[in-house]
């Protein structure tokens, strides 16, 4: 990918073909894509959350991005929230830890707590 319309491109290539959708009874991820995100590697880091839900058949996933969350160190940041419960916002999260994410919280509904930096009930 050498630009961000490539990354928008294959992003709504992807999405179109899993079928995830808005949905508000349906998980929901956001990945930083602020600068400080980008260079960090949240391009890679979503890429693999998109395949990682395509590869296990979940469609009903709410993938999207948004600007700098202010937590430049801990980029790339991932935020997941299930139906029912609290947002859980990870840090330094790597395309393996991003597979692990969809597995362990996604599936399974365990958040990975050695990559948590704040969960939605904190102000």
């Amino acid at each position: 990918m050498k630009s961000i319309e490539d990354l928008e491109r294959v992003k709504r290539e992807t999405l179109e073909e899993i079928g995830l959708r808005d949905s508000s009874g349906s998980a929901k991820i956001v990945v930083g894509m602020g600068t400080c995100g980008i260079a960090a590697g949240a391009r890679e880091t979503m890429l693999a959350l998109i395949d990682e839900l395509k590869k296990r058949r979940q469609t009903n996933v709410t993938v999207s991005e948004t600007g700098c969350i202010g937590l430049c160190v801990k980029e790339p940041i991932v935020e997941i929230q299930l139906p029912g419960a609290e947002k859980v916002v990870y840090g330094n999260v790597t395309p393996a830890r991003a597979r692990q994410l969809v597995t362990s919280h996604v599936i399974n509904h365990q958040p990975v707590q050695e990559l948590i930096i704040n969960t939605g009930n904190e102000e």
